[in-house]
């Protein structure tokens, strides 16, 4: 029969061994892990149009919206070679244009729709003349962009308001001009438009616009 000595020496001998830790459970994934990563492209206009100024990525293009869904199908009905063919298919799915799922190659159409989206919401306001009349603006965004005269209207009022623009934004009230100045002013206006700078001055002084003396032009104050 053990003693109460020995008893507490083995109970000493068991609490010095060391214990083996408990086994732990494996690291439950993240969320972040675990989701897919979301893929999000910039809506680049000018480089998708700038894909098919390419003959070979036009042709490539063409073909899978006609059905092409391989390599080999593409290069059957384009007749590039594989190597050419290859490098189209690239830069379009790197445009997003193109994508390959379970049936094959396919036009992303939704890229298109993209596109389309955000031209609409890029484009810039309607200029604006500062003419105070909504009339008169829509006849200078006819007639009159970027600071150049298009074409002078037939019908004489809308002509009225061009000429009328023209010399206000051009010439200071009371300011004295030498016909050489008013020339390159004029000449200006008129760069890419089927008429002249002199037909559009004689116009301007036969409406009084512009007073002339002596080979010197002056807008009236009046006028401002």
């Amino acid at each position: 029969m053990p003693t109460d000595r020995s008893t507490e020496r083995a109970s000493d001998q068991r609490a010095e061994q060391p214990t083996a830790p408990a086994p732990s459970a494996p690291p439950a994934p993240s969320a972040e892990r675990s989701a897919p990563a979301e893929r999000t492209e910039p809506v680049d206009l000018a480089g998708t149009v700038g894909l098919f100024a390419e003959e070979s990525r036009t042709r490539v293009f063409a073909a899978v919206v006609l059905g092409a869904t391989t390599l080999a199908h593409v290069t059957e009905q384009t007749g590039l070679s594989p190597k050419q063919a290859t490098t189209a298919l690239r830069r379009l799915r790197d445009q997003g244009v193109i994508a390959e799922g379970a049936d094959g190659l396919a036009v992303v159409y939704d890229r298109f729709r993209e596109l389309a989206r955000s031209a609409r919401e890029s484009k810039p306001a309607a200029e604006s003349y500062g003419s105070g009349d909504e009339q008169s603006e829509t006849v200078l965004r006819t007639f009159v962009r970027d600071g150049r005269l298009v074409r002078l209207p037939a019908q004489w009022e809308r002509k009225l308001v061009v000429l009328r623009h023209i010399a206000e934004r051009t010439f200071e009230p009371g300011v004295e001009y030498p016909e050489r100045t008013v020339n390159e002013k004029l000449r200006a206006w008129c760069e890419d438009a089927p008429v002249d700078h002199v037909t559009v001055r004689r116009y301007l002084v036969d409406l009084h616009h512009l007073h002339r003396r002596v080979g010197v032009y002056r807008r009236p104050a009046a006028a401002a």
